[in-house]
């Protein structure tokens, strides 16, 4: 990973900063004495900040009770999300414009902030990081950009200006500045004191396979969320003709993190209602929406000409002549072969279109009821009417209510009296749009039969990667990464976790003497009592060999339901007789256990202990529960 070295670039004071309270809140943070008390306080000097975090802390409760606090928002979103949400606001505010013509202040930041909010919404599926965390990481990955609009304001207008459509903005960079967005970004993430694991992911969010992360690791997998979640910003920000060519990536994204068509089209679609609501909050310009994702998605093709093929359409005529009616029906059933259907008026027409739903509509302009125009509009005003091919008839030569016509929703027009040569010309058009609104409507059939396929398919293999084959509990994997979620989350909150790891005593001799088949019964039993005895809460999964890990969540001060539960599974492990094939086993188990305590750095000291409290209670003659406190271990067994 290369970054840019500020220093050198001699340009620190140029650069986007935070001022106020997220610069006090940064220098703060950097101490390792600082206390919530503190941290409160600064907030609540600034009440935008304070009405933000509240906002942010009360949209992660997932329907508890409101919070209405600082203290309490920040006890609920961490400190690490804390100061990277409030220096995110800061430079919101600060560099709401600037001095470059060529830089959208305002998209750059409705673009940053939608990323903000899918990495949020990613997260909470995906539960790789603290959703506030990612929220707080996708709103500033892209901050390399504004520094260099910052730095470089002509030059970067220039650069903007020049740049084709598939031209990647950092070759540009690098070519007029010798450093890009990404190599800045994580020279000023790294300043900012942004954990080195996001500052990564943010450097190579744009080429996420160039990455050195493992994969399946936590680096990859925020690395590809935080790509993802560029994808759906340059979606929502993009013009309207740009996003239906962006529909198609999004469906096969969604697929590869399981997500069927349908699902995924949900959540885009929550997230840009979440968007619109911050943008509200932040006071960034508003840009139109994008349409709900399953209309998009059977969207109609784009229109083409030029094609001498044909075949039969459902063609409905509105017409109120009766000699244009004569005409226009017998060229286009007897010569052209196409089902045509007629109505004299509007609202007949109208009425009949919902009955027949016909490809192709020929109007005339003016009739009695209702006329071309006004069916025109109430046509397109439906869904299904929104992919027919619309020709006018008309014996008015007026440029400007030809453009009426188009406005309100008219593909073609045909003066009258007709001609046949131009008549033909213009079903032709019309016929192959048709055909391609057919072939467009296959493909993307087709896309979303793939992507349910696809979302199912990685379904299966993220189940497979995270579950035992054999027990059925989930794998080493699977535990030790619920492990570091239950950890971050006490960590937040303060409140208190524990640990129980178990092993089977004796297993060894059990495959010595019966063979390894029996052994891998007798694990499966064991497995299937582990999950029928936990708690609803709990997390358990098989370590390895004959050990098996329990996380226990929202524990508090007094050990006892954590040491009850642990002799209640001994105890219903021991009663159990397993039979196999005539052959009558009866197995124990010993128990370490160990709660989350001050003096614990991470989630590896808690495992430690339990495992030292575990080999206690194996010296101590086996089938027993042992607590580990400080230095102590305390038989809790009833022997």
């Amino acid at each position: 990973m290369k970054i840019a070295d500020i220093s050198q670039l001699k340009i620190g004071a140029s650069l986007p900063s935070p001022k106020g309270v997220a610069l006090a809140l940064l220098e703060a943070c950097r101490r390792e004495d600082v206390t919530i008390h503190e941290i409160t306080k600064l907030i609540q000097t600034d009440p935008a900040l304070s009405g933000r975090l509240i906002q942010r802390a009360n949209a992660a409760n997932q329907g508890t009770r409101a919070i209405s606090s600082v203290s309490e928002a920040i006890s609920r979103v961490g400190l690490t999300a804390v100061k990277q949400l409030a220096l995110g606001f800061s430079l919101i505010d600060q560099y709401r414009g600037g001095p470059c013509k060529g830089f959208n202040y305002q998209e750059f930041w409705s673009h940053s902030l939608l990323m903000a909010i899918a990495m949020h919404e990613l997260g909470k599926m995906n539960q790789v990081s603290a959703p506030d965390e990612l929220f707080a990481c996708g709103l500033m990955t892209r901050i390399g950009c504004l520094a260099l609009a910052t730095i470089y304001p002509d030059r970067y207008t220039e650069l903007i200006g020049k740049q084709a459509p598939n031209t990647p903005l950092s070759e540009l960079e690098q070519q007029y500045l010798q450093t890009d967005h990404n190599e800045l970004t994580a020279a000023m993430l790294i300043n900012f004191g942004i954990p080195k694991i996001f500052v990564e992911s943010a450097y190579h969010h744009e080429a996420p396979a160039e990455s050195d992360a493992s994969e399946g690791s936590r680096p990859y997998q925020i690395v590809y969320l935080l790509y993802m979640a560029k994808q759906i910003a340059d979606f929502g920000i993009a013009q309207k003709s740009e996003r239906n060519k962006r529909i198609s990536e999004l469906i096969l994204l969604g697929g590869k993190i399981g997500l069927d068509t349908e699902s995924f089209g949900t959540f885009i679609d929550q997230v840009m209602q979440e968007w619109q609501s911050w943008r509200n909050i932040l006071k960034l310009s508003a840009t139109e929406l994008p349409p709900p994702f399953h209309k998009m998605i059977n969207t109609s093709a784009p229109r083409q000409e030029n094609v001498t093929d044909a075949s039969s359409l459902r063609i409905l005529v509105v017409e109120d002549d009766p000699s244009s009616l004569f005409l226009i029906e017998g060229l286009l059933s007897n010569t052209l072969g196409h089902t045509v259907f007629a109505a004299s008026d509007g609202q007949q027409a109208l009425s009949l279109s919902m009955e027949i739903l016909p490809h192709i509509v020929i109007t005339d302009w003016i009739m009695p009821a209702m006329n071309g125009l006004e069916l025109t509009q109430s046509l397109r005003a439906t869904d299904w009417g929104q992919n027919l091919y619309i020709i006018m008839l008309t014996s008015v030569e007026d440029e400007e209510e030809f453009v009426k016509a188009f406005d309100a929703g008219v593909d073609d027009y045909i003066t009258k009296p007709i001609n046949l040569r131009t008549f033909r010309t213009r079903l032709r058009a019309a016929w192959h749009y048709r055909k391609l609104q057919e072939s467009w409507e296959r493909d993307r059939e087709q896309l979303k039969r793939f992507a349910a396929e696809l979302a199912l398919s990685n379904r299966k293999l993220e189940h497979y990667a995270l579950t035992d084959v054999l027990t059925e509990l989930p794998n080493r994997r699977a535990g030790l990464e619920t492990l570091a979620k239950v950890w971050s989350i006490a960590n937040r909150s303060g409140q208190l976790m524990a640990v129980m790891l178990i092993d089977i005593d004796h297993f060894k001799n059990i495959n010595d003497s019966h063979g390894h088949a029996i052994g891998d019964k007798v694990l499966k039993e064991v497995a299937a009592s582990i999950r029928d005895t936990a708690r609803k809460g709990d997390a358990f999964c098989r370590i390895g060999g004959e050990e098996f890990l329990v996380v226990c969540q929202n524990g508090n001060a007094d050990a006892k339901p954590v040491i009850l539960f642990a002799e209640r599974l001994r105890q219903h492990v021991k009663k159990q007789k397993i039979t196999i094939n005539e052959i009558h086993i009866q197995v124990s188990i010993s128990i370490g256990v160990a709660l989350k305590e001050t003096s614990m750095k991470n989630e590896d000291h808690l495992v430690n202990a339990a495992d030292k409290a575990l080999y206690a209670a194996k010296k101590a003659g086996r089938d027993r529960v042992f607590l580990a406190r400080e230095d102590e271990f305390i038989n809790c067994s009833d022997k």
